[in-house]
C-alpha cells in the first residue's frame, strides 16, 4: 500500500528534472529505497549495483558510516551558521585547509557555494569581476564547448552547449560562443590523427576568437572530460596547447571539475591529468560523496589579489550563497576528504579504472553494435551505433541507449544512457570483482537489446 501510495504521490505532484513530464505521468518514477556499499535497493526489494554512483556523486557508496557520523556530530554541535559579513565556523575552516592542500592552485582562495552550477555561475561572476577590477569591464563574453553541460541555472544552462538546455526557454545569448567539442570519434575528419584534430581545434578557436575580439572575451569554461555530453575524452595535448592560446589572447581559462575532481580521472582533479593549470576550477559532487549539497570554486592568487581590491572599493564583495560553507555539509565533506585519503583515491582510482576499461575491451570491443569505448581513471563512456564501418548513428526516435539502460536494470545493474553513450562512473569502493559484474551485465543488455532491434 505505502509503495503504491508513493509512486502515486511522485506521479501527481513530482516535476522532475531532466524528465519528460507526460512519460512521467504514465510511467511513474523508479523509487529508490535504500543502499548499502555500491549497491542500492528500490521500492520492490531488487537489488543493483549502482554502476553511476547515483548521479557522478556516491564515491564512497550510499551509506559511509563515517559520513553519517560526521553529520550527527556537526548537527550536535553547531546545525547552522553563515559565512557572511567575516564569520566563520570550524567545519569550513577544517574543510577549507583540506582543499587547499590538494589543490593545483597555490596559493589559493576558496569559495563555497552549494551545487555544481551556482559554483559554475560564480566562477562566470567572479571573471567578470576580475575584468571589472582591471578596467577591462567589456571583456564579458564567455567560450563554452558544443556538448557541455555546465549546470542548470539560468548561466549553467547558458553555459551547457546542449540543445534540450535551451529549448523553450528563450536562454540564448550572444555573449556565450561555443567551440567544437574535442570527441576525435564524432568530429574528427577522414584520416585525421589525433593531433592534427587537436592542431585544427585550436586554430578553429583561434579564428572565433579573433572574429569575436579578444578585446569582448573575459573566459572559457571546460570540463576536462565531458561527462554528461558523452564521457569525452580530449586528445592528449588538448588542454595545454588550448592554455597557450588563451593566454596569448588574455583569456581566462576556467575548469569545471565537478565530476571530475577528487580522483575520477585517476589525479586530484582533471587539469592534473591533462597537464593544465586553470585560473580557476569548480568542485562539487565528489566533494562531499554527494551525502550533502556543497560546492566550491577554487581561485588562483592573481585572480583573489585583483577581486579583494576590487570588493574593498566598492566596500564588500557582492556575491554569495545562505548556505555558503553551512557547517554540516562542510563538516562531511572534510571527513570524506579524509576517507579519500585513507583508501588513497588517486591509486585506487588507476588500479580499478584499468580493469575496468580493460573489462570493457575485452566484452565489447568487436561488438557490432559498439562504435567506440572510451574514458579515463575510473570513468567510462560506450557509444552505440547501427554500423560500426561507417560510425553511423541510430536513428534519435529509436531510443536504443534508453532500451540498453532498462535491460541493464533488469540485469540488476545501473547505468545512464546520454542519447546513445552508456556511461558508468562506480563509487570508489568498487571491488574488481564487482566491476566484472557490471560489464558483463552491461554486455548482456546490449545483446538483449541488438536481439529486440532484431539486428
Amino acid at each position: 500500500m505505502l509503495h503504491n501510495s508513493a509512486r502515486a504521490i511522485d506521479m501527481s505532484l513530482h516535476l522532475h528534472s531532466q524528465t519528460d513530464p507526460r512519460r512521467h505521468e504514465q510511467e511513474g518514477p523508479f523509487v529508490i529505497s535504500s543502499g548499502d556499499g555500491v549497491h542500492v535497493h528500490d521500492d520492490t526489494g531488487k537489488r543493483y549495483i549502482e554502476g553511476m554512483a547515483g548521479l557522478w556523486t556516491a564515491s564512497l557508496g550510499f551509506n559511509d558510516a563515517r559520513l553519517a557520523a560526521a553529520a550527527g556530530a556537526q548537527f550536535a554541535r553547531l546545525a547552522n551558521y553563515h559565512t557572511f559579513n567575516h564569520r566563520s565556523n570550524e567545519a569550513c575552516i577544517d574543510l577549507m585547509e583540506q582543499i587547499a592542500a590538494i589543490s593545483p592552485l597555490a596559493p589559493c582562495k576558496i569559495f563555497f557555494a552549494n551545487s555544481g552550477s551556482e559554483a559554475n555561475d560564480s566562477m562566470i561572476r567572479l571573471a567578470w569581476y576580475y575584468q571589472a577590477a582591471r578596467g577591462m569591464p567589456h571583456k564579458r563574453r564567455i567560450i563554452s564547448r558544443q556538448g557541455a553541460f555546465h549546470g542548470s541555472t539560468v548561466m549553467g544552462a547558458l553555459l551547457s552547449g546542449l540543445p534540450h538546455m535551451h529549448r523553450s526557454f528563450g536562454t540564448n545569448s550572444d555573449d556565450i560562443l561555443y567551440a567544437t567539442k574535442p570527441h576525435l570519434y564524432r568530429e574528427g575528419h577522414e584520416g585525421e590523427s589525433e593531433d592534427d584534430f587537436a592542431d585544427r581545434l585550436i586554430h578553429e578557436l583561434e579564428a572565433m576568437i579573433l572574429k569575436a575580439g579578444p578585446d569582448t572575451i573575459a573566459a572559457m569554461i571546460a570540463e576536462p572530460v565531458m561527462a554528461a555530453g558523452g564521457v569525452i575524452v580530449p586528445p592528449r595535448d588538448y588542454f595545454a596547447r588550448l592554455r597557450q592560446l588563451l593566454d596569448r589572447h588574455d583569456i581566462l581559462l576556467l575548469a569545471d571539475e565537478v565530476v571530475c575532481g577528487f580522483g575520477r580521472t585517476g589525479n586530484w582533479f582533471g587539469s592534473q591529468t591533462f597537464d593544465f593549470v586553470p585560473d580557476m576550477f569548480s568542485v562539487a559532487k565528489g566533494l562531499s560523496s554527494g551525502y550533502l549539497p556543497i560546492a566550491a570554486v577554487v581561485v588562483s592568487d592573481r585572480l583573489y589579489q585583483a577581486i579583494a581590491d576590487e570588493g574593498h572599493r566598492n566596500g564588500g564583495f557582492g556575491h554569495g550563497f545562505t548556505y555558503s560553507g553551512h557547517p554540516v555539509t562542510s563538516a562531511v565533506a572534510a571527513e570524506a576528504l579524509r576517507i579519500y585519503h585513507e583508501i588513497d583515491v588517486v591509486g585506487r582510482a588507476r588500479a580499478l579504472g584499468s580493469h575496468m576499461h580493460a573489462a570493457l575491451h575485452e566484452a565489447l570491443a568487436d561488438h557490432p553494435m559498439v562504435g567506440e569505448i572510451r574514458g579515463v581513471g575510473l570513468i567510462a563512456g560506450v557509444e552505440l551505433v547501427a554500423d560500426r564501418r561507417t560510425r553511423q548513428s541510430f536513428p534519435a526516435e529509436a531510443k536504443v541507449g534508453a532500451q540498453v539502460e532498462r535491460a541493464c536494470r533488469a540485469r540488476g545493474i545501473i547505468l545512464r544512457n546520454m542519447g546513445d553513450v552508456l556511461a558508468l562512473c562506480p563509487p570508489y569502493i568498487v571491488e574488481p570483482e564487482q566491476l566484472d559484474e557490471l560489464v558483463h551485465a552491461l554486455a548482456l543488455a546490449i545483446e538483449d537489446t541488438r536481439t529486440s532491434l532484431g539486428l
